[in-house]
C-alpha cells in the first residue's frame, strides 16, 4: 500500500493567488508592521481570509482575523544580552520573564537579532559589561514593527531608542518596559525599581552614622533612573535636616577619571565623609573603586564610607561586598509579564506604571564618621 501523500505547506504565493493580489501585498499584510497600514481594509481582509482557508503556518493571520491570540509573548532588548550567565546584570531579568511567562501559560519569543547589517554603534557608543561596543538594534528594522508576531512584548535595556517607544505607543502595540521610561508624545507602561525611596534610605542610614558631607557621584546621562536617584538623594538630605550642597553632586564622563588623587581631593578639599556612587553600565567604575581600596591610600570605610546606588554590573566570588541597595530584578521582570497580560485582557487598556521596592544590602564599605582618620596621606582630625 502506498504511503499517504504528504500535503504541501501553504506559502504566501498560494495566498496571493487565492486572494488575487501580489505576493508583496501578502507579505505586508502578514507582517502586520507599520507599512501594512498602506493596504486597503477590504484587501487586507481578503488576504487574511485566504491565509486562514489555506491553513497558513504563521497563524498570525488567523489570529488577526478572529481577534484571538497566539499566546506568545516577546522579549526585546535594546542591548545584546543573549546569551549570558548567572553573574551578568541582565540574567535575573531574563529568568524572571521566562518563569512568569511559563507560569501564565504563554510561550516566549526572544528578539535577539542586531537589526543593523553594518553593525554600527548606537548614538551613545554604549559598551557591554566587558567594555566591547554594542551593535545597533532596532525594532523597526526594515520599516516594520518586528514585535507584532507576538501578542505583546516586554522591553528591556539602558540605551533606548525613544522614537521607537513613541512609535509603539502610537500604534497601541501592547508592551511593558522594565524600568521607568518616558516619551514626550504619550504614556507607556513600565515596571521600575523604586530608586527614589532606596536612595533616600541610604542617605538616612549615612546620616544616622553621623555623616553630613555626602557626595553623590551620578551618571553623566540624564536618564530617568539617574533623575530618580538624585531626587532620592535630595529627599534623604532634606529628611535628615541636611542642606543640599550642589558642589557635592558630581558626574564623571569616564570611569577612568575616578582616581585616588581625585577622591582624596574630595575628602580633603570638600570635607566629604561618605560617597554615594551610581554604578556604570560596565564594571570599570566598581573595578576602579576596588583597585583604589586595595592601595590602602583611600580605605572604605576607614577614610570614607561608600555605598552603591544599585547592583554592580556583574559579580564574581572575588568582588567586594559593597554596601548598596539591590534591584529586585527577577520580581520586576515577572511583574512586567503580569502587567502585560493584564493589558492584553483589557478592552481599552490604559498605561500602567508600577514601582517595586529595592532591598538594602549592608556590605562592608559603610561605617560611622570617625573624628580621626589615618591612611596613606597621614593623620587627619
Amino acid at each position: 500500500m502506498a504511503p499517504p501523500e504528504r500535503r504541501r505547506r501553504s506559502t504566501q504565493r498560494d495566498i496571493a493567488r487565492r486572494a488575487g493580489v501580489s505576493q508583496a501585498t501578502v507579505s505586508l499584510v502578514i507582517s502586520g508592521g507599520a507599512a501594512s497600514a498602506q493596504i486597503a481594509e477590504p484587501t487586507r481582509r481578503a488576504v487574511l481570509a485566504a491565509a486562514e482557508e489555506l491553513g497558513y503556518a504563521a497563524n498570525v493571520a488567523a489570529r488577526s482575523l478572529k481577534g484571538g491570540r497566539n499566546r506568545l509573548l516577546g522579549l526585546y532588548t535594546f542591548e545584546s544580552v543573549f546569551p549570558t550567565d548567572q553573574r551578568d546584570f541582565y540574567y535575573p531579568f531574563l529568568l524572571g520573564v521566562e518563569e512568569e511567562t511559563a507560569r501564565q501559560g504563554y510561550d516566549l519569543l526572544l528578539y535577539c537579532s542586531g537589526g543593523s547589517a553594518s553593525g554600527a554603534l548606537n548614538t551613545s557608543g554604549a559598551a557591554s559589561a566587558s567594555g566591547a561596543p554594542r551593535a545597533e538594534r532596532s525594532i523597526y528594522a526594515g520599516g516594520t514593527n518586528r514585535l507584532k508576531i507576538a501578542d505583546g512584548c516586554v522591553l528591556l535595556g539602558r540605551n533606548v531608542r525613544r522614537e521607537e517607544l513613541s512609535a509603539l505607543v502610537r500604534e497601541d502595540f501592547p508592551f511593558v518596559f522594565v524600568g521607568r521610561r518616558e516619551v514626550d508624545d504619550g504614556e507607556l507602561s513600565y515596571v521600575a525599581a523604586d530608586y527614589v525611596s532606596a536612595t533616600a534610605a541610604l542617605v538616612a542610614e549615612l546620616a544616622r552614622l553621623g555623616h553630613r558631607r555626602i557626595l553623590y557621584l551620578r551618571a553623566p546621562e540624564d536618564s530617568e533612573p539617574t533623575r530618580d536617584r538624585e531626587e532620592g538623594y535630595r529627599r534623604g538630605l532634606a529628611e535628615a535636616g541636611i542642606a543640599v550642597d550642589e558642589a557635592l553632586i558630581r558626574s564623571l564622563a569616564d570611569p577612568a577619571d575616578l582616581t585616588v588623587e581625585r577622591l582624596a581631593g574630595w575628602i580633603d578639599g570638600l570635607g566629604i565623609t561618605a560617597l554615594l556612587v551610581e554604578p556604570a553600565e560596565d564594571n570599570r567604575l566598581t573595578e576602579a573603586l576596588a583597585t583604589m581600596a586595595g592601595t590602602e591610600r583611600v580605605r572604605f570605610p576607614e577614610d570614607c564610607s561608600l555605598a552603591l546606588l544599585g547592583d554592580p554590573p556583574s559579580w564574581t566570588p572575588d568582588s567586594r561586598n559593597w554596601t548598596r541597595f539591590s534591584l529586585p530584578r527577577a520580581q520586576m521582570a515577572g511583574e512586567a509579564v503580569r502587567v502585560l497580560i493584564e493589558l492584553l485582557d483589557q478592552e481599552t487598556p490604559e498605561p500602567r506604571q508600577l514601582t517595586v521596592p529595592c532591598a538594602f544590602v549592608p556590605g562592608d564599605s559603610v561605617g560611622p564618621v570617625r573624628t580621626t582618620r589615618t591612611g596613606g596621606r597621614g593623620p587627619r582630625t
